[in-house]
């Protein structure tokens, strides 16, 4: 069966995939008709595809997260690849194919990341600060273990949040030892406490992200985990004009750094300036390993990475 990754461009091809994304869209033609615009998935990434001269038939057949065969040509259209599909049906039981054959995940194991990010919590010495934390947690416990990261830019699969948490540790626990003048219980916090609502803001089932919920949609996930540290405040007899409050606040609040990117504020603390570059640099560094893994190795440049200003990465070859 090919792989999406090693798809390239006037490859006809025939496999197995997930459809991750399907949408019903129409042509600009005079008369205009319906045709599937969907995003193709495997373990190894995902493409663009259309399905032309969709009939009814067709609109109650396919879903999305639903297996699909699929006989196809590839092409480039506006310097990315694209599929052109032919024919397509459902899989079947007789293909002998299950759906988790198809679901990228983490490359650590989610209980592992789980236990990373507990022991941190559980190591926050400042008692106020451990509570608000185990709150926040607690709000979203079973979903942190397989929960991804982000609908598409970074960490986009199962298990992705936590994995994306447990990095940044790593890097906060070496930022800490090089800067003493940090607060481990604060970055610690931040760190786990940055991305906590992004499972009530996403609708997502084995690491794909289907939509957004209405409070992800009207409020986002940074406002949210923001009022959540409120409610812990409150539950725990915090004054909520606490340094301490206010400061986890501040990190929530500020860690995308810009308006334009969903931050109210800018980094304005010490913790607040490490977390949104700690962050900034998992999140990047992962978009440049993901577009590297899904690459074929003998092509030198990768498609453009939306979240790495629309820019390709070479790859080198010494």
């Amino acid at each position: 069966m090919t792989q999406i990754k090693d798809l390239r461009n006037q490859d006809d091809f025939t496999g197995f995939y997930l459809l991750k994304e399907l949408e019903v869209k129409q042509t600009n033609a005079t008369t205009p008709k319906d045709y599937f615009d969907i995003v193709l998935a495997d373990s190894t990434g995902q493409l663009g595809a259309k399905f032309w001269d969709v009939s009814s038939q067709d609109k109650e057949t396919f879903f999305t997260m639903g297996l699909v065969k699929v006989q196809g040509n590839v092409h480039l259209y506006r310097e990315k690849l694209q599929i052109k599909i032919s024919r397509m049906r459902p899989a079947v039981e007789a293909d002998g194919i299950t759906l988790t054959d198809f679901i990228r995940s983490a490359p650590v194991a989610s209980n592992e990341l789980i236990d990373t990010i507990y022991k941190a919590k559980d190591s926050i010495q400042d008692t106020e600060i451990k509570a608000i934390v185990t709150y926040c947690v607690t709000k979203v416990e079973e979903k942190l273990t397989h929960y991804p990261a982000a609908k598409t830019h970074h960490h986009a699969y199962f298990a992705g949040l936590a994995y994306h948490m447990a990095r940044m540790l790593e890097i906060g626990e070496f930022l800490c030892k090089q800067r003493p003048f940090l607060n481990p219980d604060l970055l610690k916090a931040g760190i786990i406490l940055h991305d906590i609502a992004k499972p009530e803001e996403m609708i997502a089932q084995l690491g794909i992200v289907s939509d957004y919920s209405l409070s992800g949609k009207l409020m986002g996930h940074i406002s949210l985990a923001s009022t959540w540290i409120t409610e812990a405040a409150i539950r725990c007899n915090i004054h909520l004009d606490s340094e301490k409050v206010l400061g986890l606040q501040h990190m929530v609040l500020s860690h995308h750094n810009l308006g334009e990117w969903g931050s109210p504020v800018q980094p304005q603390t010490a913790e607040a300036v490490a977390l949104h570059h700690i962050d900034a640099m998992d999140a990047k560094l992962q978009m440049v390993e993901d577009t590297l893994q899904t690459t074929p190795e003998s092509e030198p440049w990768t498609p453009v990475v939306r979240g790495l200003e629309n820019k390709p990465i070479y790859r080198m070859k010494l």
